[in-house]
């Protein structure tokens, strides 16, 4: 693993460490790399709808669409 050092001011390190205190995180290095996997996540997911926002148009959607959406989504979160 490598290391990275910031520079925060004291209003942002106070932050920090309450956040640490307060949410369970062990080091402040923790709740950094949690911060930065969830903006990964977020890129990741704006990136998918502007890829979706720009593809061809398809069919109207029914509530068949939906149902077998929603079927998918579910065995995707059991596994």
């Amino acid at each position: 693993m490598s290391t990275m050092n910031i520079s925060l001011p004291d209003s942002l390190k106070h932050f920090v460490d309450q956040q640490v205190a307060g949410r369970g995180y062990g080091t402040s290095s923790e709740y950094v790399r949690e911060l930065i996997r969830r903006d990964k996540e977020r890129q990741h997911l704006r990136d998918l709808l502007l890829e979706g926002a720009s593809s061809a148009a398809t069919e109207p959607v029914n509530a068949n669409y939906f149902d077998g959406l929603r079927d998918r989504a579910l065995k995707q979160s059991s596994k």
